[in-house]
């Protein structure tokens, strides 16, 4: 049985701890945020999670390394002297960081690196991505990464949206952000030739599908050696 953690108990740390009640390998052996009371240290976790905010992810480090335990970041926002300590403590627990814990969108990730490599450069790439009206960042960061992995040979600009006689379209990568309703999350990547479209797309038809993939890095990382790893690693394709 998987012991887990939970640093922020927000909409997300919350859903985590409804994915994690609902299986059978896994617990939930404390929750921390500021208006919970003090933890209970009387188990030690397995793997923690944390959701909470960037100011709060040393603390989970300090604690991962004093458990000797996977850490699982799901906060974004890092500035350098972080991204620091997250790299240190990779050396000592297996910790992994990502924007988006959805399966599907990892999934999403290879088939756009491959389509990619396969099409060279007579295709155009464009990003289309949709969220709810609260979303804060444009374009969001699932975007910039499968921009990132559509640029095999890393020489592409990013164009972000287009206004105006933008003229002939170059070799850029366009990517465009919609923000209305209670959208989840929806990412199209559309590989557009001569007379043909390839276009790969995944919609998240509830957040809850990224506390499932957050719980699933938990319990794959729990007990693996020390290092920083990636959905890639998760999903093992």
């Amino acid at each position: 049985m998987t012991k887990l953690l939970i640093v922020g108990y927000g909409r997300m740390g919350k859903m985590i701890e409804d994915v994690a009640g609902e299986r059978n390998d896994c617990r939930v052996i404390g929750k921390i945020d500021t208006f919970l009371p003090a933890w209970d240290e009387k188990e030690v976790p397995d793997a923690i999670l944390d959701f909470s905010a960037p100011e709060g992810v040393e603390k989970s480090i300090e604690m991962a390394l004093k458990y000797n335990c996977a850490l699982v970041i799901g906060t974004t926002g890092f500035d350098e002297s972080a991204k620091k300590r997250i790299s240190e403590a990779a050396q000592r627990v297996p910790v992994i960081v990502s924007s988006n814990y959805s399966l599907g969108i990892a999934v999403l990730k290879k088939a756009v690196a491959l389509t990619a490599k396969a099409l060279g450069e007579d295709f155009d790439i464009e990003i289309i991505e949709a969220h709810h009206n609260k979303k804060q960042d444009a374009p969001s960061g699932t975007a910039l990464t499968l921009a990132e992995v559509a640029d095999v040979n890393s020489d592409k600009p990013r164009l972000y949206g287009r206004q105006g006689k933008v003229g002939a379209r170059g070799r850029e990568i366009g990517l465009h952000a919609v923000r209305g309703g209670t959208q989840a999350g929806e990412h199209r990547v559309l590989f557009m030739g001569d007379n043909e479209i390839i276009e790969l797309r995944h919609e998240a038809q509830s957040r809850r599908i990224f506390a499932s993939g957050a719980v699933k890095a938990a319990l794959a990382l729990a007990g693996r050696p020390a290092g920083l790893y990636t959905m890639d690693d998760i999903i093992e394709i």
